[in-house]
């Protein structure tokens, strides 16, 4: 993967930077839609100021949403407001993805300056990797920079056919730090490596498990995540979220893992409800048998002790999912107690994106992690072993 440091002299070159501004909108007061979260575009600015301060001009492509259209509600004009105050510069939006004021606007730009295209989903051939879109994104630039990690594992126009049609093509900072620090974990983790799963379907992360068994030393698993375990197990688990086909696969898994290099390490008690909502009391289990009439919502504090200790002892740890409904305060203090022992681990520490970065960004513990993954699913993708097309395409 060529990066940064492989591109040559940028000065006045015109350099497409595929960026993820896929952010959170709010809408004040009736006012203009203003970003309500702009972490995604910060992890952006290491790749933006060092190509700025080269001289390159800049034209951004991002996409924001699913529009099934050109709605106006899915503008990238609040990201371009907001990036302009961050690199406290004028930021200027195209009008549309492609077309002539695309290219004039492009070619307009000073050494520095920085344009940004209208949602690239907006063209439904980014989607399909359309060869023709791709062309004409190719058109605005003479280099070819992506930084969008969180995109890196779909093969559209803006992350893989673009690519190969500019000879210049380069990873940014962002997506360069995001593959070294999870090839990492995957390939040369400081030891013990714990891995700590949670999140609601086995169906979505077992071939998450499946490596993990392979390659950790203890894996976690907590949340809703745990359920067709138990049930595989022989536990009862009343009303917990649980499909047939998690049960069956969580029965493989336990069937396969005699001689796994990981050890497993499931709840041992549970805090369960009758209904999921911030006024229904909590009632600690100390076991694993949900009575009949109410779900597992939340790891109880025998599990949090243990999975506290595992952790702390971990020389790298990697996170993904929730131990439990923590976005309602009764069922929050299993989530709450593992981000904190993950930020105080004196191992390295590893976020894979996903409901696990709100957590720790909820409780105040984000600053104290390693490494926070932008892309929930190319992460899971790369820990998975599959092919990330955005990736491959900067060889």
């Amino acid at each position: 993967m060529k990066t940064l440091d492989d591109l040559p002299d940028l000065n006045g070159r015109r350099v497409l930077v595929r960026v993820d501004f896929n952010v959170p909108l709010t809408n004040p007061s009736g006012s203009r839609p203003v970003v309500a979260d702009d972490t995604r575009i910060r992890a952006a600015l290491p790749t933006l100021r060092e190509l700025r301060d080269r001289g390159a001009r800049l034209i951004l492509v991002s996409h924001l949403g699913r529009p099934k259209d050109r709605e106006p509600e899915l503008s990238l004009a609040p990201a371009a407001a907001r990036l302009s105050e961050l690199l406290d510069t004028d930021v200027q939006i195209a009008p549309a993805v492609v077309g002539p004021e695309a290219r004039r606007l492009a070619d307009e730009l000073p050494a520095g300056g920085v344009l940004m295209l209208e949602n690239v989903r907006y063209e439904p051939g980014e989607t399909k990797d359309d060869p023709q879109l791709a062309a004409q994104l190719a058109e605005l630039a003479d280099i070819y920079v992506n930084d969008a990690f969180g995109a890196a594992h779909r093969a559209h126009a803006s992350t893989e056919g673009v690519a190969h049609l500019l000879a210049d093509r380069a990873a940014g900072r962002l997506l360069e730090r995001e593959v070294t620090t999870l090839t990492q974990v995957l390939e040369d983790p400081a030891r013990p490596l714990v891995a700590v799963l949670g999140g609601a379907k086995v169906s979505d992360k077992i071939a998450v498990i499946e490596r993990f068994r392979a390659l950790a030393d203890t894996l976690l698993i907590g949340g809703a995540m745990c359920f067709p375990f138990l049930a595989a197990q022989g536990h009862e688990i009343g009303n917990s979220l649980c499909s047939a086909e998690d049960v069956e696969l969580a029965r493989r898994a336990l069937d396969s893992w005699p001689g796994s290099r990981a050890e497993l390490q499931l709840p041992l008690d549970l805090v369960v409800a009758t209904e999921l909502s911030e006024q229904t009391e909590p009632n600690q289990i100390d076991g694993l048998d949900v009575p009949k009439g109410q779900m597992g919502l939340d790891i109880g504090p025998r599990t949090i002790t243990a999975f506290g200790g595992v952790i702390a002892n971990a020389g790298t740890v990697f996170w993904n999912g929730p131990m439990g409904a923590f976005e309602y305060e009764p069922f929050a203090a299993g989530t709450r107690a593992v981000a904190e022992a993950v930020a105080h681990a004196p191992g390295v520490t590893v976020i894979g994106g996903g409901d696990s970065v709100a957590a720790v960004q909820r409780f105040g513990l984000a600053d104290a992690i390693d490494h926070i993954s932008t892309g929930g699913g190319a992460s899971l993708e790369l820990i998975e072993g599959k092919r990330l097309p955005g990736v491959e395409a900067l060889a």
